[in-house]
């Protein structure tokens, strides 16, 4: 059986076929090429054996779809049949050019997956309906931005969030040598400055990312104020509770310029009265933070209701208005179920 040539860093390959390391790397990431066949500076006897006993494309494009706004929705199929999906947000970024003319930039953010369905359970969520599958390998997970790269015509300033389906960093060892392969000098060199691991508060493992200091962002799903709230939400809060998530995201090393993100789920009677704002400014206090505010995405089966603009609007308010920064963040892609918690394995 072949193995993906995705799944492996430069590094590795040096130890396998040393120099010509860095040519692959430039071959498949930069030039794009699929086939081993193309790499003309390749001597023909190596091209063979790498013919032989690796391959490069292993996610099979099953379905796009473009919402309303312009957010895309990729349906993979794996090698093994499982599918997952990946998100590409279409953005657009002004700046101020040399002569004083606003000028407007395309910029692109990647969602990619990190596993077939997911353990932690939320119960807003509709990838935890299908319960957790398997982790995917690194090259599977780098294998989402380098598709989606190839139709963005060498764009450079791609956004990437492991935000998709499943927990990250509760398939660490792959996500971190993702993490590494895309921002490789020799690859897609993605700044790790430029990929945000989003986790529902595994504290432990937010220490242990930490320790590699891979200068990541990191954004941290809250959702609740209290933990009797919280564990509704996330049964995992019973392992690892607010406060031990807290305490990990002050001992993350960050970029002091930066803010921590905390992404905050809003849903209807449940987190969204200005009591729970009062106690997230008091829970946050001393952590430049800033709070993501996401409306709750409905999907079929779902207890919980979508919450007013107007309780939005006062939610954000009571925080910009006491310094702690509040955004709310529009639903991208909600018609094509391509929003936030609407993701899961799906069977064409």
């Amino acid at each position: 059986m072949k193995k993906n040539i995705l799944d492996f860093s430069k590094e590795e390959l040096k130890s396998k076929f040393g120099f010509r390391a860095k040519q692959l790397y430039h071959w498949i990431y930069q030039k794009e090429k699929q086939n081993f066949s193309e790499m003309e500076n390749l001597p023909k006897k190596l091209r063979a054996e790498l013919e032989e006993s690796y391959k490069i494309s292993n996610l099979e494009t099953l379905q796009k779809q473009e919402a309303s706004d312009g957010t895309v929705k990729y349906l993979f199929r794996l090698p093994d049949g499982r599918t997952v999906e990946t998100v590409l947000i279409r953005m657009r970024e002004e700046r101020v050019g040399e002569s004083g003319d606003i000028l407007q930039q395309a910029r692109y953010t990647v969602c990619v997956s990190t596993q077939v369905g997911c353990k932690v359970g939320c119960s807003f969520c509709l990838t935890a309906k299908g319960g957790f599958v398997r982790d995917l390998s690194a090259g599977e997970i780098v294998e989402q931005v380098l598709t989606i790269r190839r139709e963005l015509q060498n764009s450079t300033k791609e956004n990437v969030v492991y935000m998709g389906m499943g927990e990250p960093l509760d398939n660490f060892d792959n996500l971190v040598k993702a993490i590494n392969i895309l921002q490789d000098e020799n690859g897609l060199a993605i700044a790790p400055r430029r990929q945000t691991v989003s986790t529902s508060g595994i504290s432990t493992k937010i220490d242990k990312l930490g320790s590699l200091d891979l200068g990541v962002h990191i954004a941290i799903s809250l959702h609740a104020v209290d933990d009797e709230v919280r564990t509704e939400l996330i049964p995992m809060n019973k392992a690892f509770n607010i406060q031990s998530i807290i305490d990990a995201v002050k001992r993350f090393p960050y970029d002091n310029r930066k803010r921590v993100m905390f992404e905050y789920l809003v849903i209807r009677n449940v987190n969204d009265s200005l009591q729970s704002a009062k106690k997230l400014l008091k829970l946050l206090d001393g952590i430049k933070a800033k709070i993501n505010l996401i409306y709750f995405n409905p999907h079929e089966g779902s207890e919980f209701q979508r919450p007013t603009e107007k309780s939005m609007m006062e939610f954000a308010d009571y925080l910009n208005q006491r310094g702690l920064l509040a955004t709310i963040r529009a639903s991208k892609g909600i018609d094509i179920s391509a929003a936030c918690g609407q993701l899961r394995e799906q069977n064409l």
